[in-house]
């Protein structure tokens, strides 16, 4: 096991459920399948197959023979064919009519969609969970001043909860594009080597509507509406580019939400869930370091860069088929799954637990209160018969001025500064009463609230368990 390299994907960070998807037994035995599909559904369009090798097909769907198919593909160098001997060794009496009509990639392409398909279900699940997470946060929030920034700088107010809003509707965004990928996936169906279904015109006596029927049976045996309109030997590469984009979406999503929690816990503002006996730093021994943020971006930028394969393979596929895009697929595909899965994971462990430390956000945001206030101070001078411009000039050289002594370590002293200028009219205790930070967050609260209330149908899916991660 240790002399191996194996993906840390599969050994540090997938879910169980999504590394089975993607396992050489169900890729197999989906194989197997879609077999069993076809010998049926030729059978009961007339072709000379019995009830009795169908059946013997079904019983040995599982009985998987791997090391016999290892040697028969070392003989003959196709996986498919190898995959064909061995499931007629363990099916004598259907050995015959296996894969009849069909090319490889009636097994591998429309396999390929099934797995995606369920793997996109799967992620979907996972997705709207941490949106219920977030969805939760945001409204435990939704009332609660926070410093807000632009540039990384400091800006106007917000609220925890609406900032959390931001990384939600990102979310959003990704699970509507993931419901297009999924209501328009389509099968390949049975069509050939070249997608001509001259194979089927043949063995059908030139009947082509057992051919529509036949790949009509084929889309309800494995639950898609319809199979492409037209294609070559395999499916349409596009729709792996559609796929790896929704999952390099969430990617995107993800990271910047991390990114943000990463600097928020540098502030000491908000901090990622820390276990008791959990080590920051080897050296120092103090550190509380947001290794799980640091881990969704890590793992987000690596699924960024994976999707550039599909549209360099859709791009380079030539006339009806070549084969340079196998290997690519083999690897980016489902490496794509397992760490969108293994992002959606730590995204769920993280949104469950992130912690406000709401002293230290008021102590941030009393800090640079005076300056935000400092319009409604202007319009309170100019209440109190104040040249406005003249005012203006007032609040931005104090202002200066504070801000230089902050630099220098000290504290803000903008409101003194004002209140000792002879012609400023308001008392600093005047301009205390005025800073109020729930008076600086516009209707950040209510946006909130109802961005909730319009996701909540959604959330019936959501898993009602925490995520764990293993390391």
């Amino acid at each position: 096991m240790y002399d191996r390299y194996e993906s840390p994907l599969s050994s540090r960070y997938a879910s169980d459920e999504m590394l089975h998807l993607f396992s050489a037994e169900t890729r197999i035995r989906t194989w197997r399948k879609l077999w069993v599909a076809l010998a049926r559904a030729e059978r009961e369009l007339g072709l000379p197959i019995t009830e009795e090798q169908v059946r013997e097909l079904e019983e040995n769907v599982s009985n998987i023979d791997f090391e016999l198919a290892a040697r028969r593909e070392k003989e003959v160098r196709h996986d498919v064919m190898a995959h064909v001997y061995a499931y007629g060794a363990a099916a004598p009496s259907a050995a015959g009519i296996i894969h009849l009509g069909a090319t490889s990639c009636y097994v591998t392409d429309n396999a390929d969609l099934i797995l995606y398909r369920d793997a996109l279900r799967h992620l979907r699940r996972e997705l709207v969970s941490v949106m219920k997470n977030l969805a939760d946060f945001a409204l435990r929030y939704r009332e609660l001043p926070t410093l807000g920034y632009t540039h990384y700088q400091p800006a106007q107010l917000v609220t925890v909860g609406k900032r959390a809003s931001l990384w939600l509707q990102d979310f959003h965004s990704d699970l509507q594009e993931l419901d297009q990928v999924l209501d328009g996936m389509k099968f390949l169906g049975c069509r050939g080597t070249t997608g001509t279904e001259a194979s089927f015109l043949e063995l059908f006596d030139g009947d082509g509507g057992k051919i529509d029927e036949l790949n009509r049976k084929l889309c309800d045996a494995f639950g898609f509406a319809e199979c492409f309109d037209v294609c070559g030997q395999t499916y349409p590469r596009k729709a792996d580019s559609r796929i790896l984009n929704c999952l390099s979406s969430i990617a995107q999503s993800a990271y910047r939400m991390a990114q943000d929690i990463r600097l928020l816990q540098h502030d000491r503002q908000l901090e990622e869930p820390f276990e008791k006996n959990q080590i920051g730093s080897s050296a120092m021994a103090y550190k509380r370091n947001p290794m799980r943020s640091e881990r969704i971006c890590s793992l987000s930028r690596y699924l960024m860069a994976d999707a550039m394969n599909a549209p360099m393979t859709a791009s380079a596929q030539w006339l009806e088929r070549t084969l340079d895009d196998s290997a690519n697929r083999r690897i980016s595909l489902p490496e794509g799954f397992l760490c969108a899965d293994a992002i959606l994971r730590l995204c769920r462990n993280v949104t469950d637990g992130l912690h406000v430390n709401e002293k230290i956000v008021a102590r941030t945001v009393n800090e640079y209160l005076p300056f935000i206030a400092t319009e409604n101070l202007l319009m309170e001078g100019v209440k109190r018969g104040g040249d406005r411009q003249q005012l203006h000039e007032i609040i931005r050289q104090c202002s200066m001025e504070a801000t230089a002594r902050m630099k220098n370590g000290e504290d803000c002293d903008l409101l003194r500064r004002l209140a000792a200028h002879p012609e400023f009219p308001v008392s600093e205790e005047d301009m205390t009463r005025l800073l109020k930070p729930e008076k600086y967050i516009g209707r950040c609260a209510l946006q909130v609230q109802r961005y909730v209330e319009k996701l909540q149908p959604l959330f019936e899916d959501a898993a009602d368990t925490a995520a764990e991660i293993e390391v």
